[in-house]
């Protein structure tokens, strides 16, 4: 109730402020450009009020208080008068409206949803215009099909229909909380999050293996200067290679027979085992 109230006495000292005509608000202009008169500019913004508050409740159908929308409304109209150069001979109503709406679209665009949205102009075009444009096209032609209607807005905005498309959605839908009662459970504590399953190791396990394996990496990697050169050869291409090769193929290539490659690399291994115990006894578990 104090909101609305206070809302209300808000419009009511807007309202009742009176207009500037265009000399009186040129003279107010000059005072707070050349002079920094700050009394000059609050008197400009206070005649200007209603236009921020007519502004604002074009937006109202977005589901934000209209009370947040007339204070953005209200940033955006001190930021022209900031910027305002009466020697241009504008009306300060004409060059604040621009101001007043970016900065009430751009309050909506962070606001409306936790999820980010296009902020490009074609993309804010299409968040602030789609409705309107569909009602009107379903009004004009009742039997327009969905993609027609995307196609025909996708058109007049210079946008993809696949981004027409992804913004209704958007538009026809709310975000979801995941800590939410979920509704698909009778225990009364269980929340939207308790049924995400993922098969993933959780974070504190995944740092683990990874150094782990780090660790693992350089122990091995010790232990293979235990090796002569052609126990390196055999165990690199048996055991350390993607497709290992056979002692067929590794005999043919050293000029020994096979039983003598897997007895090399038999010993190879017994080496490996007690360089890796020794350097940590844990990894006799890996060994």
């Amino acid at each position: 109730m104090k909101n609305m109230s206070a809302d209300r006495r808000m419009i009511k000292i807007a309202m009742a402020a009176p207009y500037l005509d265009r000399e009186e608000e040129h003279d107010l202009a000059v005072r707070w450009k050349a002079h920094e008169d700050r009394s000059a500019r609050n008197k400009i913004a206070t005649a200007h009020m209603r236009l921020v508050i007519s502004m604002a409740g074009k937006f109202r159908n977005f589901g934000l208080p209209m009370s947040d929308l007339v204070q953005e409304g209200y940033v955006g109209l001190l930021e022209a008068a900031a910027r305002f150069e009466p020697e241009r001979e504008v009306r300060f109503s004409t060059y604040a409206s621009w101001w007043i709406r970016a900065s009430i679209q751009d309050f909506i665009l962070r606001n409306w949803s936790i999820v980010r949205g296009g902020t490009s102009s074609a993309q804010k075009a299409l968040f602030f215009n789609l409705r309107r444009l569909r009602a009107k096209l379903a009004r004009g032609d009742a039997h327009l099909t969905v993609r027609s209607i995307h196609q025909e807005i996708a058109a007049a905005l210079g946008v993809s229909v696949n981004d027409v498309q992804t913004m209704d959605a958007r538009l026809s839908s709310s975000d979801t909380s995941l800590q939410a009662p979920s509704i698909a459970s009778d225990a009364e504590s269980a929340e939207r999050m308790d049924f995400l399953i993922s098969d993933d190791p959780l974070p504190d396990e995944q740092v683990s293996n990874m150094i782990d394996g780090e660790r693992r990496r350089v122990w091995l990697a010790s232990a293979l200067t235990h090796l002569n050169e052609r126990e390196m050869k055999i165990i690199r291409a048996r055991r350390l290679a993607e497709d290992g090769a056979t002692l067929e193929e590794l005999g043919a290539d050293l000029g020994i027979s096979k039983e003598r490659v897997r007895q090399i690399e038999s010993r190879a291994m017994e080496k490996l085992r007690s360089a890796l115990v020794s350097a940590d006894p844990r990894m006799a578990a890996y060994a």
